[in-house]
């Protein structure tokens, strides 16, 4: 046998070695159990609040009762022709200011839990409630 032919057979051998260790470790990692946790630990607290959307359209607003976690962004989109706003009806909590057509506002929840009515200032007979946990 040639040295250039041992030296090919000796490669091919190598990198078949290498290609099925990939293979082995790719099995191993996906179905391995060493990997972190995904909740945390007992006695740590996360949260994350994610952000709540609002849409208004054919002048109502969808939903009209909104459930968020305390000091929550609510995103309020605007889908009708006619500027809108998503204001608090009780001690001014919280307000979009007026959304135009097409356009979207936000504000954030407060941190009091409890039912918020509002409305929209444009036009008073949009109403909905804002519950806050």
């Amino acid at each position: 046998m040639s040295l250039t032919r041992s030296r090919r057979i000796r490669n091919r051998t190598r990198g078949a070695a290498v290609g099925a260790a990939c293979a082995l470790l790719a099995v191993v990692g996906v179905t391995s159990t060493s990997a972190a946790p995904l909740t945390p630990p007992a006695g740590t607290s996360t949260v994350t609040v994610e952000g709540v959307e609002v849409h208004i359209k054919g002048f109502k607003f969808i939903p009209a009762d909104v459930k968020v976690p305390a000091g929550a962004k609510v995103t309020v989109i605007n889908e009708d022709s006619a500027p809108h706003t998503l204001t608090a009806t009780e001690a001014y909590a919280f307000d979009t200011g007026t959304i135009e057509a097409g356009a979207s506002g936000t504000f954030t929840a407060p941190t009091k839990p409890g039912s918020y009515p509002f409305f929209c200032s444009v036009h008073p007979e949009m109403k909905g409630t804002l519950v806050v946990s």
